[in-house]
């Protein structure tokens, strides 16, 4: 008999809890020779890759028929029509720094839609969870997109590893925002900045060149707390993308135009590795 989304949500959500009390345990201490770089800026430790370890194997007991998505390939995906995403570690440039946020990120898809995600931040003890049709939640509370406009809105913008390829788009988008919106904010994890989108923290997010595994989790957790999650295009088939914008709905259109104006068409399609 096939499990619920509501029984996988809350195996899953115990899942994540376990990887973030040993992302905790592990950072006491933590030393900056156990990072490597794996392209410029992109960096990498033994924590990552030990606790997807922990991840992947709690996550296959659960559902053993389900495949993999994951970023430091521990398992993977063979053609299966369920499969997890999992980020072990998002935001470890913060990790390594002893910077907040971080979080673990987990997603479980069917095909191209996503049944339900997972983030939790091991940092602050807040675990985002959401399933296709039953709500987004904050520690088991409720929680919604604001309503703010775009005058009043606090945006979340990342500046991605690629520099060679964004930083004249990235700039531009920047200067243009900067006066445009309320306020501009940065945080290192794309997996807590979608869910600060879906708890009316920030009121819009947006970045390129990321993986599905930074985002798959957070941008289900938007949805279902009613906000809006496209790609740079404006397309809600986002899936298989490398790119991002989620709001409160609100802004959307508004957000995506000063994408357009910033010339996004002159981006290379440069994914993350």
């Amino acid at each position: 008999m096939e499990k619920s989304l509501q029984q996988l949500l809350h195996e899953t959500e115990q899942v994540a809890l376990e990887a973030g009390a040993f992302l905790r345990k592990e950072q006491e201490g933590f030393s900056i020779d156990r990072v490597e770089e794996k392209h410029a800026h992109d960096y990498v430790s033994d924590v990552d890759k030990n606790t997807e370890q922990i991840v992947v194997g709690a996550l296959k007991r659960i559902l053993p028929e389900a495949g993999f998505v994951t970023e430091e390939g521990v398992a993977s995906f063979q053609g299966e029509e369920r499969y997890w995403v999992v980020d072990p570690l998002d935001g470890t440039t913060n990790f390594i720094h002893g910077h907040a946020p971080f979080a673990v990120s987990i997603a479980l898809c069917r095909n191209q839609k996503i049944e339900l995600g997972v983030v939790y931040d091991a940092r602050t003890d807040e675990l985002f969870s959401a399933c296709a049709g039953g709500g987004a939640t904050l520690n088991g509370q409720p929680i919604h997109v604001s309503g703010n406009p775009i005058h009043r809105a606090l945006l979340g913008i990342e500046l991605p590893y690629a520099a060679d390829c964004y930083s004249d788009f990235g700039l531009t988008l920047l200067k243009q925002l900067y006066g445009f919106a309320g306020g501009i904010r940065m945080n290192g994890s794309a997996a807590v900045a979608l869910c600060h989108v879906a708890a009316g923290r920030l009121d819009g997010w947006l970045e390129k060149y990321i993986g599905r595994y930074d985002y798959m989790a957070g941008a289900i957790i938007v949805e279902e707390a009613g906000g809006k999650v496209t790609d740079f295009a404006g397309r809600s088939d986002y899936t298989m993308g490398d790119n991002i914008v989620a709001t409160n709905g609100v802004i959307q259109q508004q957000l995506l135009e000063q994408v357009w104006k910033a010339g996004v068409e002159k981006l290379p399609n440069v994914k993350k590795k």
